[in-house]
Order: C-alpha cells, then structure tokens, then sequence
C-alpha cells in the first residue's frame, strides 16, 4: 500500500488563472506560500518560505476562479504530482512538481478576501465553506479528462456561500 498526499495552509501567490481543455474541462493554477519559523544557530528566530505550484480541476477550477485572490488563506488536500516535457524553445528537457487539489477550503471570508486582493492583510474564518471533487472526477495521470466528467454547469446557487 502506498499514500500520496498533501495537505497545505498558505496564501495565495497570485490570483488563479484559470484555461479550458479542448474538451471544455476547466483547469486552474495557482502559487501558495507556506511559512516556517524556527531559530538558527545563533538563536535568531528566521522564517523560510516554500512555494508550491496548484492545480484544480473541473467545477473546483471554476469556484478557485471565482473566489481566490491573491493574499487569500486557503486550505488545500491533494497528490502530489511530478510532470516532464521537452521545452519547444530550447529541447530541453524540463519538469515541475505540483499539487493537484481534491480539496480546497477557503480560510478567508469573501470581504477580507476583498481586502488581501487589493493588497490588505487577511485574517481567518471559522465559517468559511469547502469544496472537493468526488472519487469519480480524481484527475489521473495521462490524457486529458474529457467533457464528460466535467458535471453540470455551475451557478451561484450551487455555491453554498
């Protein structure tokens, strides 16, 4: 038995850019920021922070793209993912881990969201609602998932915040 997963709190890097398959399936992609603080040698306390590239997928795409700005504090379960491909510019060879999310909570209200999108601080919320895909819609290695696992379309009144 093996286990591949993730489980991240942090802030968004950048806003989510969000593209569309030939197949209609939404994908969306965006920089969290997770903080350590410990004390070096000398006992000044440093902080380090790791950036890590996300990926969401299908109608959990499409809510990341309406409701995350950059600032905002999220978090997110997922695999973690290598992927290699051949750079059409040079020929060489490149490849980026990343973390393709089934889960995503939102741990910024809507209004300091608001506020960390334009460039405020953000706190956290007790309240804040989450989000995840079904077994069914996991992303698996290999082709593009087509339309068809995509679901239904989205509405406001889908999003129960």
């Amino acid at each position: 038995m093996s286990v591949n997963k993730a489980i991240l709190v942090g802030r968004l890097g950048r806003d989510p850019e969000t593209r569309y398959t030939s197949g209609g399936q939404a994908v969306a992609n965006f920089t969290l920021a997770t903080d350590e603080t410990y004390k070096d040698r000398a006992g000044e306390r440093q902080k380090r922070t790791e950036w890590h590239r996300i990926v969401l997928w299908g109608k959990l795409a499409e809510i990341t793209q309406q409701y995350l700005k950059k600032g905002m504090l999220v978090y997110i379960e997922g695999r973690i993912q290598t992927r290699q491909w051949e750079d059409k510019r040079d020929g060489q060879k490149r490849s980026t881990t990343e973390i393709v999310a089934n889960v995503m909570r939102m741990l910024t209200s809507r209004a300091e969201g608001a506020a960390a999108g334009a460039g405020g601080g953000a706190g956290a919320s007790s309240g804040a609602p989450s989000h995840s895909r079904s077994a069914d819609a996991e992303f698996e290695s290999g082709p593009m998932p087509d339309e068809s696992a995509a679901g239904p379309e989205i509405s406001d009144e889908d999003i129960p915040f």
